[in-house]
């Protein structure tokens, strides 16, 4: 890369990095991708439900560039002073699968993408905070299709319900969320109560033709979890 294009890439990392962190106190590799352009958000998310193979694949940008970003990145950060905070990336599907972003697998690229950097001024709390929350894993996604003579890609069956997967739509039955239950949306103390005692839950969504968008519809939930906390709730409003 000639001096003159390092030195312009250099000014949109920096002018990212610093509108990221103004606005949220920390900064990632991922945040910088999509501010100077390189990464589609619909990529991303296509790339955190484990369609895409790898982060770069999402982005029509020679890795070496991608790469020379990310050590810019780095610099920045270093010469800011911010507090370095290695994150993990796990993907929204059943198996929760760690994510790749580099093509080439290399260890050194891939902790480079995965380090967030905080401010200083964050207390030590707040800061691991916000590292647990980046760790967090996504919340899975189920669809509830429009077209219901869709087919399951692994064993050719269908259902009311279906999650993507890279080869196409995937049976709850084949996924292993069949013995969860349907809690729709409308009670949101209800809703927040068992998705918090539930170890296993799914986010249920279907897309509308009007709003051209995902709606959230409700949660699949432990059959278990949901009697507990009705059960719960039943005999508290009875005191």
């Amino acid at each position: 890369m000639s001096r003159k294009n390092r030195t312009a890439l250099a000014d949109r990392v920096v002018r990212a990095a610093e509108a990221a962190l103004a606005a949220q106190d920390h900064v990632s590799p991922i945040d910088v991708l999509v501010r100077i352009g390189w990464l589609d958000v619909g990529a991303m998310e296509r790339w955190r439900r484990g369609q895409i193979d790898s982060l770069e694949g999402a982005m029509q940008i020679d890795p070496s560039r991608i790469l020379e970003a990310l050590r810019l990145l780095q610099s920045w950060a270093t010469g800011k002073d911010l507090c370095a905070s290695p994150t993990d990336y796990v993907a929204r599907t059943a198996q929760r699968q760690t994510l790749r972003f580099s093509q080439s697998g290399d260890p050194a690229i891939e902790a480079l993408y995965r380090t967030h950097w905080a401010s200083q001024e964050l207390s030590e709390k707040k800061r691991e905070r916000l590292a647990e929350k980046a760790s967090r894993a996504p919340d899975l996604v189920v669809v509830q299709p429009l077209n219901q003579e869709w087919t399951c890609h692994r064993c050719g069956g269908t259902d009311g319900l279906l999650m993507m997967e890279n080869p196409g739509p995937a049976c709850l039955r084949c996924v292993g969320l069949d013995d969860l239950e349907f809690l729709p949306a409308g009670d949101a103390l209800l809703s927040r109560r068992v998705k918090a005692k539930s170890t296993r839950f799914a986010v249920v969504v279907r897309f509308s033709r009007s709003r051209r968008r995902y709606e959230r519809q409700g949660l699949l939930v432990e059959p278990q979890a949901l009697a507990d906390v009705q059960h719960g709730l039943v005999a508290r409003r009875r005191e």
